[in-house]
C-alpha cells in the first residue's frame, strides 16, 4: 500500500503547489499577462512541490543523481503533466469570464495533470536504482 501511501501525500504536496500556483498567478498577471503569468506560475509551483515531494512523499526513495540534477529531472518529466495542466487552463479561460476563472483553470489543470504528474514522479526521478 505504498504507492497509495505516497499517491495521498503527492495529492497534499499538490494542493500546497496550487496555493503557490493561483498566488504567483495573480501576482504576475498584471506584470506578464493570464498566460505569461501562467508559466511563471507553474515555475515555482514545480519548485515547491518538488522541495515538498522530496522531504515527504518520497523520503525513502532518494536516488544517487545530485539534487540540481534531481530538480531539472523532476522539472523535464513534469512537462508532461504541465501540457495536460495548461490545456485545461486555456480552455478554462476561453470558456469562463470572472475574477474566478483563472484559478478555476488552475484547479481543473491541476486535476487533469496529477496522475501523469504522479507516476513521472515515481517511476522517473524519485525511483530507487
Amino acid at each position: 500500500m505504498k504507492a497509495g501511501r505516497e499517491f495521498l501525500a503527492f495529492a497534499i504536496v499538490g494542493a500546497a503547489g496550487f496555493v503557490v500556483d493561483v498566488a504567483v498567478l495573480y501576482l504576475a498577471a498584471p506584470l506578464l499577462g493570464w498566460y505569461g503569468a501562467r508559466v511563471l506560475s507553474f515555475l515555482a509551483a514545480a519548485t515547491a512541490t518538488w522541495a515538498l515531494n522530496r522531504r515527504y512523499t518520497f523520503r525513502g526513495r532518494r536516488s544517487d543523481a545530485s539534487v540540481l540534477r534531481e530538480y531539472l529531472g523532476y522539472l523535464a518529466t513534469m512537462l508532461g503533466g504541465a501540457l495536460v495542466n495548461y490545456g485545461a487552463y486555456v480552455l478554462v479561460l476561453h470558456w469562463a469570464t470572472g475574477p474566478w476563472a483563472p484559478a478555476a483553470g488552475v484547479a481543473l489543470g491541476s486535476c487533469a495533470g496529477l496522475v501523469v504528474n504522479f507516476l513521472s514522479a515515481r517511476y522517473l526521478v524519485f525511483r530507487v536504482r
